[in-house]
């Protein structure tokens, strides 16, 4: 009996949604989709204005800043998400949920809670003698958030979240003399920083460094698949500023710190952070950069228009597109959305739309 294998399962999810060098380099993708209409709607930036739950993917550092004014600011925060995933595809049982909330606790700093997960659908089981399905699985992954914040200054915080991923893409894989389970699991880190500079009040900087851990193994530890070290640096200033009016502009740069080369990515994981900078010449090194750009205008603290755009050099993985999206705030209870405008008509992530909801307690 043969069952489709692991890297059928992932090229359908990533190959036309993630960038091109991510294929083969790396598992546990889903770890990159950026959750949030929020920050979907700005051209999927946020880790120098993580100022909402959401900071807990973006930035974990942004927690620390969230309660200062007990007057104006809540103690805790969540949020939920879900998204229908290449809505191209008409793929009802392929979508992405993402849940979060946080808590300030005095003398502690603030805590964090999240969860992502995947689910890549119902895939038919064959045999070698008919292509008719004489079984069927489901395939999911998922990841479980712990997250701490505090501030080092009244300017500065520093955020760590301790993660727990779980791969189960297809419960038995037969590839000529091995047989396992595909099924895997590992912990990852998370760092971030933030940083408010005292010489220019408008501007926040902002630095991340997601999915630092072990590789998770399927079948045997010879092939293990190093899970999608992210680097994310930004800024975020603040144009306009007002009682009832507000104009952010923000800026992501983003860079996947897993080695091209398959001989590097045999090697320790904590070997990435320099070995992945010796692939090619010093101009792919930043070719490999990937950058979004998004504005958002607040007008009062009731509605909020927003936009970006999403830049990948066509080298590596060429992905280009707009974002529009808004939010509503009543109260303790807010919600967003987010709109991708591909360049191209049949891109699969053309018309994805994400809705988000957050309350205040």
């Amino acid at each position: 009996m043969k069952r489709f294998m692991i890297v059928t399962v992932s090229m359908l999810l990533f190959s036309v949604s993630l960038p091109i060098f991510a294929q083969g380099e790396a598992t546990g993708l889903f770890l990159l989709i950026n959750p949030g209409a929020r920050q979907g709607g700005m051209g999927e930036a946020g880790v120098a204005l993580a100022n909402d739950v959401n900071a807990l993917y973006w930035n974990p550092a942004g927690l620390a800043f969230q309660y200062e004014n007990p007057e104006t600011q809540s103690r805790g925060e969540a949020t939920i998400m879900h998204v229908n995933w290449l809505p191209q595809f008409n793929l009802n049982d392929l979508y992405y949920d993402f849940a979060a909330a946080r808590y300030y606790l005095p003398g502690v700093g603030t805590v964090g809670f999240g969860i992502q997960y995947m689910n890549y659908g119902e895939i038919a089981v064959t045999t070698d003698q008919s292509p008719d399905p004489v079984d069927f699985f489901t395939s999911n992954e998922m990841a479980f958030t712990g997250s701490y914040s505090l501030k080092l200054k009244d300017n500065l915080a520093m955020g760590v979240n301790l993660k727990f991923v779980y791969s189960r893409l297809s419960p038995t894989v037969g590839v000529s003399a091995e047989k396992g389970k595909g099924i895997g699991s590992t912990f990852a880190l998370d760092l971030g920083i933030l940083y408010h500079p005292g010489f220019a009040k408008r501007l926040s900087l902002g630095a991340n460094i997601s999915n630092i851990g072990p590789k998770i193994t399927y079948i045997d530890k010879e092939q293990a698949d190093p899970i999608p070290t992210n680097l994310r640096l930004g800024f975020a200033y603040k144009i306009m500023n007002s009682e009832f009016n507000k104009l952010t502009f923000v800026y992501d740069a983003n860079r996947l710190l897993v080695p091209r080369d398959e001989e590097k990515r045999v090697e320790s994981f904590m070997t990435f952070f320099l070995s992945t900078w010796g692939d090619g010449s010093v101009s792919d090194q930043f070719k490999r950069f990937t950058h979004s750009f998004g504005l958002e205008y607040w007008y009062t603290n009731l509605i909020a228009l927003r936009s970006g755009y999403f830049y990948e050099d066509p080298n590596f993985g060429g992905r280009k597109f707009w974002t529009f999206g808004g939010g509503v705030y009543i109260s303790f209870f807010g919600v967003d959305f987010s709109y991708i405008l591909a360049s191209v008509d049949d891109h699969p992530l053309a018309n994805t739309m994400r809705f988000s909801l957050l309350a205040k307690f």
